[in-house]
């Protein structure tokens, strides 16, 4: 035996090494029980109309983006601050297990923590079918079912506390913003009752359109006598009482004409088509605060609809089990594993040292 380990050092290391490793993992390694859950996160199918740009807010990819949150949720110290306080993740983890698997500090940092947490956790995202696979590792099967559930119980809360307060901001804000509106679509409104009752008129513009008809219908009018004056001097003289009567009705109707004129247009006072360009563009105003305060109306409730959509069930396709047997650790893997790995390097130290022979010489 003495000669052996002379000859081949490499080999009696290699051997050494997996007699020890094999010990620990065959004889001294304590059983691990592991909890496994499958879970899906849905939403609420809540119709709404989503013509509404406002909505937009709120949407987007809701699918492997929200398994993901969850799953660095679940990982994150936050979860761990949790796990400690409700199950004393500490104590299980120091007081239970082989030397060389347990928690050796029970005071140990809260990053020493969280890398012991992440060994005893593992949760893994399946792209294909969308779930979130969450397996937990304990020294007792049911400590790791309450460890299990727990993450489960934690992972919804925490994802419809998220959605929920960004809904709540957006609505938040629509509310603001409505109210707002609101109120400069009630100002633009007196506004334009105000400008009515001070000219007198309901509406300007359709005034403004009758005069310009009644000054094209006097024009016309005013066109036809002079045609009939104009045959009339042919044959009479310009005393002749019809001829008089003619003159007559030019000049009244010319007069008409300059009246009404000078009501559609004047150089001071409150000339009409001065009174309907104000009125329309005070029209316009409150045409474009009633659509905005119609459109904000539309998108908050758009919002609340999205809102709704926003909670999120952990919906659970295979519930965290009560272990009856430990699958942790794999001794006969972990063994062969090793074995084969310090084989292999037990070979490539032996070919260096014949190499390195074979130059000596």
């Amino acid at each position: 035996m003495t000669s052996f380990i002379k000859r081949y050092p490499q080999w009696a290391f290699v051997l050494l090494s997996i007699l020890l490793v094999g010990f620990y993992w065959l004889a001294w390694a304590d059983d691990r029980y592991v909890s496994k859950a499958t879970v899906v996160l849905e939403s609420p199918q809540v119709s709404g109309s989503s013509e509404v740009s406002f909505g937009s807010l709120l949407s987007g990819n809701q699918s492997n983006s929200d398994l993901l949150l969850l799953r660095e949720y679940l990982m994150s110290v936050d979860m761990l601050k949790k796990v400690q306080e409700q199950l004393d993740f500490r104590t299980h983890y120091s007081t239970h297990g082989d030397i060389l698997a347990r928690l050796g500090d029970a005071d140990a940092s809260i990053e020493e923590l969280h890398g012991y947490y992440l060994k005893r956790i593992n949760v893994e995202m399946d792209d294909y079918a969308g779930v979130l696979n969450v397996e937990v590792q304990a020294w007792t099967p049911e400590f790791a079912q309450k460890f299990a559930q727990l993450l489960l119980e934690e992972g919804e809360r925490h994802m419809n506390q998220m959605g929920q307060r960004l809904a709540e901001d957006q609505v938040e804000f629509l509310d603001k913003q409505v109210g707002l509106l609101e109120k400069n679509f009630e100002q633009s409104r007196q506004d334009l009752l105000d400008y009515q009752n001070k000219n007198g008129l309901v509406s300007p513009t359709q005034t403004v359109e009758s005069l310009n008809t009644v000054v094209a219908t006097l024009e016309a009018q005013l066109a036809t006598y002079k045609a009939r004056k104009s045959a009339l001097a042919s044959y009479q003289s310009v005393r002749s009482s019809d001829m008089v009567r003619v003159e007559s009705e030019i000049n009244a109707l010319k007069q008409q004409i300059d009246l009404e004129k000078e009501r559609l247009a004047r150089q001071s006072g409150n000339a009409l088509n001065s009174v309907s360009s104000q009125y329309e563009t005070l029209q316009l105003r409150a045409d474009f605060a009633k659509q905005t305060y119609s459109n904000a109306l539309a998108a908050l409730e758009n919002t609340r609809i999205e809102a709704a959509r926003k909670l999120k069930q952990v919906s659970i396709l295979q519930s965290p089990i009560l272990p009856e047997y430990p699958e942790q650790p794999e001794r006969l893997y972990n063994v062969t594993i090793f074995s084969l790995v310090m084989i292999f390097l037990g070979f490539i130290f032996s070919m260096l040292v014949l190499i390195v022979k074979d130059h000596r010489d």
